[in-house]
């Protein structure tokens, strides 16, 4: 083992209970420690880098960052038959048992190398360090005492990383927490006399449990936990004692961190809440937080550990038949817990040759000023070579010598990044994948506005709105650009069915029938100022390179969206959707008035936050448009997004006001008014602005809705682009309205709040079913049941 001079001018921090840890693959592609050469883990900034001798992006860290020491991680499936084995029970130290890990499943080799010197090893142990001082031309006691300090570090730093929590389950554990807070019981809490709580073989005082403890902060009483609370035995004694006492708050033994956080418990409120008091609430027995780790899984680890273990596959009859697939354009994704919404629209969206060509490009990272794991880019072309690379798409053979899928790759990174900040996409909760392809492409064409490269422009049309007042037949027409087409589809009960879920079968034709047909609503006219009616039509302006087509089949029932398992009937060839297609206000037609302009109002901002950023050097401008793009969640969101956005163009120009229709904000719409609104054809979030702006009315609510057609309905949606500015070739009205399906995305569930996303891809002349890491040949694709069609230009 060399000697390296090099660990004496390297400054390093022992890794907090909250550093991003990056252990389990690299940042930059899905290799992990798994693989031949292992894993390396910068010992300054803990960047994750693979050694793959193609990739090398460890050595291309090294390069950007000049960060010479780096821990290799290398792991080794242990045999099942040492995996099974039963271990001894381990001691109770209380609050100090070993962590838990993957030791259980994997044997672990580390080294630690400097890349400065080459890539030679450096002793991480203690044990050899007087031998390497010999190899320092230094002199003195002192040097020496120094240079010992410095491998202490490195070994702190090493054992800090093998037993800290990853970056990626950090991410998925956060996602997975509710907001919990404190509470009344908490805050006045009156503590019993002082107690020391043994720590040796301790166990619940109403049985020999000696797991699953919680401790009553009010007597210092130790309870077991309740099955269900903790996922180990239990029997409840820890209720029992509030029953008996009325001492409502409880902590539980293992999950203490040094930070002063735990899971606390209030029987009071029968819910998990914080303590801020909890490190002076633990020295009333004795407990000091500062000298505790945690070393159990928390109520929230053992969730998410719950629901991965769930088995997603659907398909159990017909599913072990197909054969499955391996290689480049055939990788499938690991579910992460409820991620099967992305995974669907990824697998879609990366078959098209827009995002592949965009994408998959390795030279952006050795560009790249951003941290990967805060780069969007970087991550998209972390996914696309590992979708399109077939490197994660090989066999996984069973130890009978059966093969049994594919591991697939586990997008972590990108769904922590694009999640950040979004109320819904940052947790582990199932949600729709038409809403996730639209948060999506929103988030992609603000990371590029500078770039001129976005691929998301694939999917731009126009839609042309028509309306035309029943009394004096003048018509105003509309355009709005989006980048997805939501269609009806009709439901009607099969005769003499008894099932309420059975429907008769609709062709694609009927559906895009009732999108087109003429609807009359009620209606304020500007021109002969009557409340009348009015006829309402949509039709295309120009059609996209590829179309998007979201078949809306939920609806509410008694205000709880339900689904509509209607078959739909494609066209075995072509589809021809000129007949759809509008053509602007004729020669005949008088135009509606304009409505008067509204009237204009500032934005408002986070005032905290605002001069948090200021103060951390960011100009005013840049940090209210940072706010602004944030929806004002807070001085931490605003600067990761100042971070990927430093480079845009516009980034100083003033703040343009928008436009306030000046109605009086109303209370949040009501589900009964949404659901009449979307038999209208509105989305639910057209429904919900026109509300808010309108005080409530119905009425006024429809009336607003045709006279802002130009209007983007709220922050999730983005605003229309203008046709006559930029780069507008992909709304060419030339092109004509010709395709052929590629990609669709099924749903198995009864609401888009449960069950399961898959899609489905033309690989060729066969359909390829992507059922998360299950990529099989399909003969019976359900194209019928389709929730997203994807369709491109033929």
């Amino acid at each position: 083992m060399a000697a390296c001079p090099h660990i004496s001018s390297v400054r390093l921090s022992v890794p907090s209970h909250t550093a991003q840890i990056y252990k389990d693959e690299c940042t930059l592609c899905f290799d992990s420690p798994d693989n031949e050469g292992g894993l390396d883990v910068c010992l300054s900034c803990f960047h994750g880098g693979c050694t793959d001798s193609e990739r090398l992006h460890a050595i291309q860290h090294y390069t950007k960052t000049t960060h010479p020491l780096a821990l290799n991680i290398k792991r080794v499936k242990l045999p099942k038959d040492v995996r099974d084995g039963e271990e001894p029970p381990q001691k109770i130290t209380k609050i100090a048992i070993v962590p838990e890990n993957d030791v259980d499943l994997y044997e672990y080799f580390t080294t630690v190398k400097c890349y400065e010197c080459g890539g030679v090893e450096v002793d991480k142990t203690v044990g050899e360090v007087r031998s390497h001082l010999s190899s320092f031309s230094v002199s003195g006691n002192r040097v020496d005492s120094a240079v010992l300090t410095l491998l202490l570090q490195i070994s702190k730093v090493v054992e800090a990383i093998m037993t800290s929590l990853s970056a990626s389950r950090q991410s998925e554990i956060k996602a997975w927490e509710e907001e919990i807070t404190s509470c009344e019981h908490i805050r006045t809490l009156q503590q019993g006399p002082e107690k020391v709580v043994a720590a040796e073989n301790a166990h619940c005082a109403d049985c020999d449990l000696n797991e699953n403890l919680w401790l009553c902060l009010v007597c210092g009483n130790l309870g077991c936990g309740r099955q269900q609370f903790g996922g180990g035995g239990g029997n409840g004694h820890g209720l029992a004692h509030f029953d008996a006492t009325k001492h409502g708050v409880a902590c539980k033994l293992g999950t203490i961190t040094p930070e002063g956080t735990a899971d606390i418990y209030c029987y009071h409120c029968n819910e998990e809440r914080s303590d801020d008091q909890l490190g002076a609430h633990l020295a009333r027995f004795g407990i000091k937080v500062e000298s505790q780790q945690k070393t159990i899984k928390s109520l929230t680890e053992l969730s998410l550990e719950q629901n991965q273990n769930f088995n997603f596959n659907m398909f159990t009859e017909d599913g072990k038949a197909f054969e499955p697939l391996f290689g480049p354009g055939y990788t499938g994704f690991k579910n992460l817990g409820n991620s099967c919404y992305m995974a669907s629209v990824l697998q879609s969206v990366f078959d098209l040759p827009e995002f592949i060509s965009r994408y998959n490009d390795p030279e952006h990272s050795q560009i790249c000023s951003l941290p990967p794991g805060k780069c969007l880019q970087c991550q998209l072309a972390k996914v696309a070579d590992g979708l399109v690379s077939g490197r994660y798409s090989t066999p996984v053979i069973s130890e009978s010598g059966e093969v049994q899928g594919q591991d697939g790759i586990a997008p972590g990174m990108f769904k922590a990044l694009i999640g950040q900040g979004h109320e819904e996409f940052s947790t582990m909760r199932q949600q729709d994948s038409f809403e996730f392809f639209q948060h999506l492409v929103k988030t992609i064409t603000q990371s590029e506005r500078s770039g001129g490269h976005d691929p998301t422009k694939t999917f731009e049309f126009s839609n042309e709105q028509r309306l035309q007042c029943n009394e004096c037949k003048k018509v105003r027409y509309s355009r709005v650009t989006t980048t997805a087409l939501t269609i009806p589809v009709p439901a009607t009960k099969k005769r003499g069915s008894d099932n309420e879920e059975e429907y008769e079968s609709v062709t694609l034709k009927q559906c895009l029938d009732a999108y087109v047909a003429t609807e009359t609503l009620p209606y304020n006219c500007p021109s002969c100022h009557k409340n009348t009616t009015a006829n309402k039509t949509n039709r295309f302006a120009t059609f996209p390179d590829v179309l998007v087509v979201n078949m809306r089949r939920f609806e509410y029932q008694n205000w709880v969206p339900r689904k509509l398992a209607v078959p739909v009937i494609l066209p075995a060839g072509d589809i021809d959707l000129e007949t759809y297609r509008g053509y602007g206000q004729q020669a005949d037609e008088e135009a509606l008035p304009e409505d008067a302009p509204a009237a204009r109002t500032g934005p408002t901002y986070n005032e905290e936050a605002l001069e948090q950023l200021q103060m951390m050097g960011f100009p005013l401008i840049r940090a209210q448009k940072a706010l602004l793009a944030t929806n004002n969640q807070g001085s931490e969101t605003a600067m990761d997004w100042l971070i990927m956005h430093m480079e845009d163009p516009d980034i100083d120009d003033p703040i343009v006001d928008q436009a306030s229709s000046g109605a009086s904000v109303a209370a949040e719409a009501s589900p009964e008014q949404i659901a009449q609104l979307a038999d209208m054809g509105f989305t639910d979030k057209q429904a919900k602005k026109a509300l808010k702006e309108t005080g409530g009315s119905m009425e006024r609510a429809v009336e607003w809705l045709f006279s802002h057609m130009d209007t983007p309905m709220d922050d999730d949606e983005p605003a229309a682009p203008s046709e006559t500015a930029g780069n507008t070739q992909h709304l060419d009205a030339s092109k004509k309205g010709h395709y052929k399906l590629t990609s669709f995305i099924s749903h198995k569930g009864p609401s888009v709040h449960c069950g399961h996303y898959v899609s489905h891809i033309k690989k060729g002349d066969q359909w390829v079913l992507f059922n998360d890491n299950k990529v099989v040949a399909d003969p019976k694709a359900p194209i019928g049941d389709a929730y997203m069609y994807i369709f491109k230009r033929d």
